[in-house]
């Protein structure tokens, strides 16, 4: 049955209005349209807007494994995150998938188990849930997995990430300074020295195993370097065949965001300084940048902050990351800062995240749209509340009836 909005503050591409809104068969079908026998919702007070497009988001994580070392049931975590997405707007996701050479949660087995069972769920999820495969580039035994996911029906995106050389990084360059990763003479820490095991503690015990192990089982991965690029240009070209949207992370030099937009990869994920964010936008590259960033007014790490880049015109995109409610905190808070309109600040966390992604059919309040909307209670002055998510018309968070 049609619906139509009624009452509401809409956010379209270029203002914000108050007009009604008609939806039908899934569909946008038209503004300020005649009810013409359409279930006719109260909106009076609310702001209707495109729902959410989340191109990066691990926060899943916490559902997977909420204390080191402590599992839960696959399905139980997956339709968790799911019911966690819609109640906060966001109406299609790209969970950042690691696949590493670590084992544990960021395993290649527990990736391949996830594919798996997103697959058999989608059916029953409210969110259109994809996957980012957040490829860490010394892991050659996902190279098959990534094969299959790139054939399923929701083309995922892929992530190059670069996180062994990062981790063996000589401590004495700062990480937002480190120098393109496959240099001949890249300032790498010596394994050998005892010192250096304190760094991997944590990430030892996200693998399960100590940290002596976690220090051998690294040192016989770096030794695949000489092969990464290869592995790289071939994932590059599997990608590039089914128009699969690519994006590079944590660059920190020119030569690095240049060598990832040779292999296609159009999205610059969390330059890790303005130079190289300056250089992807002189490209036309998109650039994305961390949602709790600037939700926080700032990097935990040290990396530019998300709202000025935005403000300067070097942030794209705003992504989930580690946590679902940043994309609708950022837009708050950067709103109440005056950094911009909202229709202009919107297209941050909705219509920037899908055409980066090539989702043509989303992100934007305009009649042939999808209809994936969100309906929030938004007093001035006070936190966004998502009353209504909406995929494709279909009622996928309601926290009020509206008849529905």
């Amino acid at each position: 049955m049609a619906m139509i909005f009624e009452g509401a503050e809409v956010v379209l591409p270029d203002s914000t209005a108050r007009v009604s809104l008609r939806v039908e068969n899934g569909h946008i079908t038209g503004l300020d349209s005649t009810p013409d026998g359409a279930n006719r919702i109260d909106a009076r007070g609310l702001t209707l807007a495109p729902a959410l497009v989340d191109v990066h988001g691990d926060a899943f994580e916490r559902q997977l494994m909420p204390r080191p070392g402590v599992f839960f049931p696959l399905d139980m975590a997956l339709m968790e995150t799911d019911r966690q997405l819609a109640a906060n707007g966001i109406a299609t996701a790209y969970h950042a998938l690691t696949l590493s050479w670590e084992p544990g949660l960021r395993s290649v087995d527990q990736a391949t188990r996830i594919l798996d069972r997103l697959a058999a769920l989608e059916p029953r999820l409210a969110a259109e849930n994809r996957l980012q495969l957040r490829w860490e580039t010394f892991c050659f035994e996902a190279r098959s997995l990534i094969a299959r996911a790139l054939s399923g029906a929701l083309t995922p995106s892929v992530a190059f990430n670069d996180h062994t050389s990062m981790a063996m990084l000589d401590p004495a360059i700062p990480l937002q300074e480190r120098p393109f990763d496959l240099v001949a003479d890249y300032p790498s820490i010596d394994l050998t020295l005892m010192a250096t095991a304190g760094k991997f503690e944590k990430r030892a015990a996200r693998a399960g195993i100590d940290a002596a192990a976690y220090l051998r089982l690294l040192g016989e991965v770096w030794e695949r370097r000489p092969q990464v690029a290869g592995a790289i240009a071939e994932v590059g070209g599997q990608a590039r065949a089914v128009a699969a949207p690519m994006l590079s992370h944590d660059d920190t030099q020119i030569e690095t965001r240049d060598f990832y937009r040779g292999h296609g990869a159009r999205i610059s994920e969390f330059p890790m300084n303005e130079t190289v964010a300056r250089a992807a936008r002189e490209a036309g590259d998109w650039i994305v940048f961390g949602a709790p960033n600037a939700a926080r007014g700032g990097s935990h790490l040290g990396s530019p902050g998300a709202a000025d880049m935005a403000a300067r015109g070097l942030c794209d995109i705003l992504a989930s990351d580690y946590y679902y409610p940043a994309m609708l905190a950022a837009v708050a808070r950067m709103r109440a800062e005056g950094l911009a309109p909202l229709h202009a600040l919107w297209k941050l966390v909705s219509a920037n995240p899908a055409k980066a992604s090539g989702l043509h059919d989303r992100g934007e309040i305009a009649p042939g749209k999808r209809a994936d909307l969100v309906l929030l209670d938004w007093p001035e002055g006070s936190a966004p509340a998502p009353v209504l998510t909406l995929r494709a018309g279909r009622v996928a968070h309601a926290a009020r009836g509206f008849g529905l």
